[in-house]
């Protein structure tokens, strides 16, 4: 499936085609990005849509020199299973 993630203020936004397929709001803390929500259309779950939205967030945060405090369950849940990312995690938070 191919999933297309674009930033807009506050929030990652995912498409499949012309289609909304999901979304991941966030803070921006100055140098700290609070994972506050990942949402998934029902007809897209299991299809990688939520995965596309942390991993494309978090290769763009990590170009910043961002780290994250993942509040959203599949957020974290993503980035447990992802240890490559577990550098980002804000260490007081993690």
């Amino acid at each position: 499936m191919d999933v297309t993630v674009t930033r807009a203020d506050g929030r990652y936004e995912a498409r499949v085609g012309d289609r909304p397929a999901g979304l991941m709001d966030y803070r921006d803390e100055n140098r700290l990005i609070v994972i506050t929500h990942t949402e998934v259309a029902p007809e897209f779950e299991g299809h990688g849509v939520g995965g596309a939205l942390v991993r494309t967030a978090l290769d763009e945060w990590r170009k910043e020199g961002r780290r994250v405090v993942p509040l959203c369950p599949f957020a974290k849940a993503w980035i447990e299973r992802h240890p490559e990312y577990a550098d980002l995690v804000a260490r007081s938070h993690s």
